[in-house]
């Protein structure tokens, strides 16, 4: 193994670079750098040569051609075991580059600044950088290169045990990290310019997404499933994926994937609020004066199936809710914080996974289904009801109570699988019926559970994800004492829906807005 005598580093994250030049530069490799990265090692007495004296051509256009030399991509490039491309280098006094160490302009971070504009985006786009890392993975059996300082550490130790060389097996694992790097960058950049080109309402021709994986699992959904958690390269503040772990065990395919409706769906209320998630399904809802209350509120709708399932708030977890939570088993729970107190009583069961996400709602994400051999892809459903609008189709009216209980039951179903239908009375889940095949049974198994629970169905309210196809529903919901129906409507036969809510003497509201979930 050849050892390493002359490195290049230009790096926009500067996170423990000097650490890393010092101890190259003690190990006796020439280090070369551009502008900033340069400035920053002669502060901290790194010897250093500027790339523009060892090229003699300076940096010019505001610093978009700094390393666009054939004496750097030479460097690189040229090959040590080719006598003619060791002719050519000699001949042009092209002096061979080992290492290279490049991150690129934080384009990514860029674009996600409110007062990004497009000319902002655009200078923020490297050239010099990853071409430079391209060469040098290219290269790979002569060259190192590095893109990610998590890497620096790992660098060092080989390069320490083999006495300033790095061995061809971690060159090419340098290099696969190198391109997977540029593909990224590329991907973030080519995505923003469709997205900043295409009109509001279409979406992009292309779509490229370069994942990276965060968490191997023991299994997916099944034990005989391999399954893994990948992120996007720029987490989005506030997603489920922006979690931190503070105990509990390995998170599971499951896991995640109830936690991620069960914060979506928390995160939709602005008051105190409990959601209560299974298999996929908010199976307990409830928003109250306080977080405890909530989660009283929420486990009672149906504490058979909350046994084992995904718990969320969207307040800080105090004391007295977790001496409640703690009574009962759960599988993961979630919040914007937990109070010291409460992660003390969290830790007598150790098992309990508990994840901090910041508060803060996602705009402009896309949602994605995999099929086979492709995506669906559409925008997602973050519709927000002014119940104020709506449409009062029945000889009824509602009142302010009851308006503001089928703003909360509709705020619910945009959660629920479809056919969902959902009973509720001040503002807490009763009864909820999901992902049935009809309409009257999603009814039917709502009204069941309310039952199983104890709870009463009189003078509760429903809200429907999709309107009644006919009106057997209505009548079965008013079978069961609901008093009022909030719904899209549209269906054919409206006014035969609307004739069986007159007749049972119930409230109906009509949205022109439905929400399918599957």
């Amino acid at each position: 193994m050849k050892k390493i005598l002359r490195a290049l580093i230009s790096v926009s994250d500067k996170t423990n670079i000097v650490e890393l030049a010092t101890m190259l530069s003690k190990h006796n490799v020439e280090i070369l750098s551009t502008g900033g990265t340069a400035k920053l090692f002669l502060e901290h007495s790194v010897p250093v040569t500027e790339v523009s004296d060892y090229t003699n051509y300076p940096e010019m256009l505001d610093g978009r051609v700094k390393t666009l030399h054939p004496k750097i991509h030479g460097g690189i490039l040229g090959k040590r075991n080719d006598a003619g491309h060791i002719k050519t280098m000699k001949e042009h006094s092209i002096k061979e580059i080992d290492l290279v160490i490049v991150n690129l302009y934080p384009f990514e971070s860029t674009i996600t600044q409110d007062n990004c504009t497009l000319d902002l985006a655009i200078e923020n786009i490297d050239i010099g950088g990853p071409t430079m890392i391209r060469a040098a993975a290219k290269n790979y059996e002569s060259v190192a290169v590095l893109t990610n300082p998590s890497d620096y550490e790992s660098f060092s130790d080989e390069f320490i045990k083999n006495n300033g060389s790095i061995s061809n097996k971690y060159r090419f694992e340098l290099a696969k990290k190198a391109f997977l790097h540029t593909a990224a960058y590329d991907s973030a950049i080519s995505n923003y310019l469709s997205k900043n080109n295409s009109p509001t309402n279409k979406l992009p021709e292309q779509l490229i997404q370069v994942m990276n994986k965060k968490l191997e699992m023991r299994y997916g959904e099944n034990p005989h499933q391999i399954a893994a958690f990948y992120t996007e390269p720029c987490i989005v503040n506030g997603s489920i994926s922006n979690f931190i772990q503070i105990q509990g065990k390995e998170l599971s395919f499951n896991n995640l994937n109830d936690a991620d409706n069960a914060w979506e769906s928390v995160k939709a209320f602005s008051e105190p609020t409990c959601v209560i998630v299974k298999h996929a399904n908010p199976c307990g809802v409830c928003t109250a004066e306080n977080i405890s209350t909530a989660y009283q509120g929420a486990l009672s709708t149906d504490p058979t199936s909350a046994f084992g399932g995904i718990i969320s708030f969207n307040r800080k977890v105090d004391k007295k809710t977790a001496e409640l939570v703690i009574k009962k088993f759960s599988e993961v729970l979630i919040a914007p914080d937990f109070s010291d107190e409460a992660i003390n009583i969290f830790a007598s069961k150790p098992n309990i996974r508990i994840l901090k996400v910041p508060l803060v709602e996602i705009d402009n994400q896309l949602d994605y289904k995999k099929i086979g051999g492709g995506w669906l892809v559409q925008t997602r459903d973050n519709h927000q009801l002014d119940i104020n609008e709506c449409k009062v189709v029945t000889k009824i009216k509602p009142t302010s109570d009851e308006l503001k209980d089928m703003r909360f039951a509709w705020q619910v179903a945009q959660y629920v699988k479809s056919n969902a239908i959902i009973f509720s009375r001040n503002n807490r889940t009763l009864g909820i019926g999901a992902g049935q095949m009809s309409r009257v049974d999603s009814t039917i198994i709502a009204a069941i559970k309310a039952e199983n629970s104890g709870i009463s169905l009189s003078k509760s309210v429903v809200a429907s994800d999709a309107f009644f196809p006919f009106r057997d529903g209505i009548d079965v919901l008013a079978k069961y004492g609901a008093k009022c129906v909030i719904q899209p409507g549209g269906s054919m036969r409206d006014e035969e829906v609307i004739k069986a809510a007159d007749e049972h003497n119930l409230v109906m509201l009509f949205t022109n807005i439905r929400h399918f979930k599957h």
